[in-house]
């Protein structure tokens, strides 16, 4: 005669969920009719340090195709990269790196 089933445990997250963990977390600037592409620049390069060419390719990128991925990290860095654009005035959001 067979006992009791012994109880299965599964796991609490799939590796699909796991994997989802594992990404990144992306600062996008959108395009805006407010800002001047000089005062983007400046602001890329205030916050994130990034040198002038550097910052101008992502301005000109959010120009051209209305957003530009300007850092990534951790979700918290992400929301406080969101809060300082946003104190500068730009538009900004956060997300998972797709």
């Amino acid at each position: 005669m067979a006992g009791p089933l012994a109880p299965t445990r599964t796991p609490e997250q799939t590796e699909e969920e796991l994997g989802d963990l594992d990404r990144p977390w992306v600062t996008i600037v959108w395009n805006d009719p407010v800002n001047l592409m000089t005062y983007v620049t400046f602001v890329l390069q205030d916050l994130f340090g990034y040198d002038e060419p550097t910052a101008t390719a992502l301005m000109l990128q959010v120009h051209h195709e209305g957003k530009a991925i300007v850092s990534s990290g951790p979700r918290e860095r992400m929301e406080h990269d969101t809060s300082r654009l946003h104190a500068y005035g730009l538009w900004a959001s956060f997300q998972r790196d797709t």
